[in-house]
């Protein structure tokens, strides 16, 4: 029963949806840290997919939790639990605003098979104690042996708590400190909040479209004239890639007759001025622009 009592609403769980009670939830327990999970499957298969139900429990033995949950539409699992009950190994890289938009784009449903190391942009760097890659765009990246698999329950937005321990871990060394020590400020991790909402460590929330329901082009779509830009991030590239197909040619061309300034400009000034457009989050109009002759 929803109950409001002044000013005041109290909820028992078991009175509403599941994805309402989700909703609250993360909402309610936020910023949560992301655990950019790498796997594979018994046949050598790559996946890579973000989760923020996630954080570190133990130094001695060093252990750290995540969890990803049955889907609440369809009660399904995702390949990053089923991988993990084959190999009981994953390589968790750690978030930061660098890399922001293309972990979110790797949190697209493709189908079991498809690489989101490519789809998303990322290179994959072989690990030295576990047969799953690491990120190596990441500042953080943790290679892991699974000791434990705890089921919480078997309907969907039900947890599985995978209980991992550190075998080696790699930090970026221009994240460092003059004595050794991580430099906060300098690492500038990102955590999940509720809705499309994230937060960044050194200046606070943001928003993120979440990925589409279609599936986005990915970054391996991408021209490599684009791909290897002097101007365009990785954040760049994972919102460019985070279309369902390229604008048609007759839209390009009526953009070109209504901004007739960047038409015939070098590559330099086109990237430049699509980048502008990314930043307002005009990822259609940035298309436009990079397609333009």
């Amino acid at each position: 029963m929803l109950e409001s009592k002044k000013g005041m609403l109290s909820i028992n769980p078991a009175d509403i949806s599941t994805s309402k009670l989700h909703g609250y939830l993360l909402s309610a327990v936020s910023p949560r840290p992301i655990a950019l999970a790498s796997t594979v499957d018994s046949e050598g298969n790559v996946n890579l997919s973000p989760f923020s139900f996630f954080n570190v429990f133990s130094a001695n033995p060093p252990i750290l939790i995540f969890s990803p949950a049955r889907r609440v539409q369809g009660n399904t699992t995702k390949h990053t639990l089923e991988n993990i009950k084959e190999t009981k190994e994953v390589v968790i890289n750690m978030v930061n605003y660098e890399i922001v938009q293309q972990m979110s784009l790797s949190s697209t449903e493709y189908s079991k098979g498809v690489n989101e190391f490519v789809k998303a942009g990322f290179t994959m760097l072989a690990s030295e104690k576990v047969k799953p890659f690491r990120v190596a765009e990441s500042p953080i990246q943790i290679e892991c042996k699974v000791n434990e698999i705890i089921e919480l329950g078997t309907e969907g937005g039900a947890g599985n708590l995978i209980i991992c321990e550190v075998v080696k871990l790699h930090i970026n060394e221009a994240f460092l400190d003059e004595s050794g020590a991580i430099n906060q400020e300098k690492l500038d991790l990102v955590a999940r909040a509720g809705g499309n909402y994230y937060s960044r460590a050194k200046e606070g929330f943001f928003e993120i479209p979440k990925p589409l329901s279609t599936l986005g082009i990915g970054v391996d779509a991408i021209p490599s004239e684009i791909k290897n830009s002097n101007v365009l991030t990785g954040n760049d590239l994972g919102m460019l890639g985070n279309v369902d197909a390229f604008p048609l040619e007759a839209d390009v061309d009526k953009f070109a007759k209504e901004h007739d300034q960047y038409v015939g400009i070098d590559l330099l000034k086109k990237h430049t001025f699509a980048k502008a457009f990314l930043e307002k989050n005009d990822v259609i109009s940035a298309w436009k622009v990079l397609l333009m002759k």
